[in-house]
């Protein structure tokens, strides 16, 4: 099969989504699981909480908003927890003291894709909420974060203080809600059928080679 075209893999999700940190790892074993097949993964934006100003709001201020309190939201954090543990990823709940509006962080992986870095900047900046608790709408976060996949710091910096892409990150995750998309990671192969949820790896990687052997068929 890797003479064929590669399985396209559309991943729609959120930076601060938990279960998309933990179904992008997912997605990485389920590709491991056939090395036969290429994919190509695109990475396509997500408002989980579209209500959230671009300033972003205390993480207290969130929990209440959305589950009533932070105790409310312990034991869902912990199963979670639990769960990236299982994937190897730490998910530091303890350590988050702000909610931020993703819009930036999602312009920072559209602009990494333009070196082919997309995946890169997606892992890097859910490394930096989720496990070390870092605040996304600082922009000298974000600045750092990008130069640390290889974009230019002075140019992302100068990018992120102007509305470059704004409008099209928002028209791009708004799009995703009207065509029906409510939860995520939402992982559409091949622009075909969608799997929702973060799926276990095997039922992933059966995803990916229905997909490829679809292709193969039709030839």
């Amino acid at each position: 099969m890797s003479n064929h075209p590669p399985v396209r893999i559309d991943v729609v999700s959120d930076v601060v989504c938990p279960w998309c940190f933990i179904g992008k790892r997912r997605l990485e074993k389920a590709t491991a699981l056939h090395p036969e097949i290429p994919v190509e993964v695109h990475w396509r934006p997500y408002f989980l909480n579209d209500w959230i100003p671009r300033e972003g709001i205390s993480r207290e201020q969130y929990l209440t908003t959305k589950f009533g309190s932070p105790e409310r939201y312990k034991s869902i954090a912990q199963r979670v927890s639990a769960a990236a543990a299982a994937e190897g990823l730490t998910y530091a709940m303890d350590k988050i003291s702000r909610q931020p509006n993703t819009l930036d962080a999602h312009r920072l992986i559209r602009w990494a894709g333009e070196i082919g870095k997309a995946g890169e900047m997606k892992q890097k900046l859910m490394d930096l909420y989720f496990t070390a608790g870092a605040d996304l709408t600082n922009h000298a976060v974000l600045v750092q974060a990008a130069a640390d996949v290889g974009l230019d710091a002075d140019t992302v910096g100068r990018a992120l203080a102007s509305d470059r892409d704004v409008s099209e990150i928002e028209r791009e995750a708004l799009s995703a809600k009207e065509a029906g998309i409510d939860g995520v990671p939402c992982f559409i192969f091949g622009g075909k059928f969608a799997v929702s949820g973060a799926q276990a790896p095997e039922y992933l990687a059966e995803a990916i080679e229905r997909v490829a052997q679809a292709a193969d068929a039709a030839e």
